[in-house]
């Protein structure tokens, strides 16, 4: 149980790309994975964070496991963590790790869903 970060309701978790250089590093190995960011919103995010040091301590896996659209079951390797205090309360930032092609990124390419104002639609 102290392996994982478990979202029990709610939808599953949108996740973002993700190109900054020291994330990056955690894509050194003999495999190619993605890396993607997911913002959750907690009660206990220091105490989460806290859970996922010790485990890296012990040189093991801390775990994001939640339901996706269909209702599955999924279970991604958290590779790094950390909690901000927003005015909405506490925001728990988890860097994950997939391997490539298993990620469903969420582009918002200028910050707007109206047609009219994205530059790439095609009239």
């Amino acid at each position: 149980m102290d392996d994982k970060i478990t979202i029990i309701e709610g939808p599953p978790p949108e996740f973002e790309f993700i190109e900054d250089g020291w994330a990056l590093g955690f894509n050194e190995g003999p495999g190619i994975f993605e890396l993607a960011l997911t913002r959750l919103r907690t009660f206990n995010g220091p105490a989460l964070v806290e859970r996922c040091h010790r485990t890296w301590k012990r040189n093991e896996t801390m775990f994001l496991h939640f339901r996706d659209e269909t209702g599955l079951e999924e279970k991604v390797p958290i590779m790094a963590a950390r909690a901000i205090d927003s005015t909405d309360g506490q925001v728990l930032y988890l860097w994950i790790r997939r391997k490539g092609g298993e990620v469903e990124y969420d582009f918002d390419i200028d910050g707007s869903d109206d047609e009219e104002d994205n530059p790439f639609y095609d009239n």
